[in-house]
């Protein structure tokens, strides 16, 4: 196999191209500006699931989340970013290391509206392989009930483990919500509507983020997030932002004991400064991509995927 050439065919470069046109469109129409924030940066993503990479002794940035933060901070008003970004990880099918994401903010907006901002969008983007697509929200509650057979809020952690570990076909060393990851990757997605926008909302309060905690309607505490499923692949990640400084450095401290990453004191500073009550939501480009050219693997979609990078 000849590496020196695109994994990408010429018409998926095309494809892309017109892919990020209708975005600008999109958010031009809307009076949402573009932004660019740098790519290497003094401090790492906390959130423990993820693994970031580093060069010239600064961190590649996993999501330009951080950045954008302080800009809203300063009064920047509605944002986008279309970026690439660096997650370290096993390179296949559906991850490379190096992958594109749009990220948006919408000033005093609720995560509920910006839900439906991004089914409008999705289905904009989609359109010329799928004409009409329908909508489904759940709750995480609900899709651990119908599609895992979990009380996910009431059953014990050792119930949990017993079903990932299942699942897995391994004893890892995995907390809650490490295994509900499993459940989730390996039970619940595959098992979503096909051909629909599936969004997922409510999560659980330990994954929470940068997120807000609210009650739901049987009084117990959820995060105010939400993720997008399509054809049993994760598409999108949105809050309603966690606005309080003194909360986000706790969460900061508390997923960062263990490891000798800095918190990002950047952004504790611009959150006390003030963040307006916002939602954000980061969407991987790539894999829209492959959905909307019907590939198999994301280096079908990408001009040098990690092996020829």
């Amino acid at each position: 196999m000849s590496t020196w050439s695109p994994s990408a065919a010429h018409s998926a470069l095309v494809a892309r191209q017109q892919l990020y046109r209708n975005i600008r469109e999109f958010f031009y129409s809307r009076s949402v500006l573009e932004v660019e924030t740098p790519l290497l940066c003094q401090a790492p993503v906390a959130d423990p699931n993820i693994t970031p990479m580093q060069a010239e002794q600064r961190w590649l940035h996993t999501s330009p989340e951080y950045a954008m933060k302080r800009m809203l901070c300063a009064g920047s008003g509605d944002i986008y970013q279309i970026c690439k970004v660096f997650r370290a990880g096993e390179a296949g099918k559906r991850h490379n290391p190096e992958f594109t994401m749009l990220e948006w903010y919408r000033v005093a907006w609720s995560h509920k509206q910006l839900m439906d901002e991004v089914a409008e969008l999705l289905q904009l983007l989609l359109a010329q392989r799928f004409n009409q697509l329908p909508i489904v929200h759940l709750t995480y509650a609900q899709a651990l009930q119908n599609y895992a057979q979990l009380d996910v809020h009431h059953c014990s952690d050792a119930a949990i483990a017993q079903r990932g570990q299942a699942l897995a076909n391994a004893d890892l060393d995995l907390d809650r919500d490490g295994w509900l990851d499993v459940i989730m990757s390996h039970q619940v997605e595959p098992a979503l509507a096909h051909n629909t926008l599936v969004f997922i909302d409510e999560f659980p309060a330990s994954q929470a983020a940068l997120a807000k905690l609210s009650s739901n309607a049987q009084g117990v505490q959820v995060a105010q997030r939400f993720e997008v499923f399509f054809n049993g692949m994760e598409l999108a990640n949105g809050y309603q932002e966690l606005t309080d400084a003194q909360q986000q450095l706790q969460r900061f401290e508390h997923e960062l004991q263990g490891t000798d990453r800095p918190h990002d004191a950047n952004l504790i500073a611009a959150l006390e400064h003030g963040l307006p009550d916002c939602a954000g939501v980061a969407l991987g480009l790539d894999r829209v991509l492959l959905h909307l050219l019907d590939a198999k693997n994301l280096a079908q979609v990408l001009s040098f995927d990690w092996s020829r990078a």
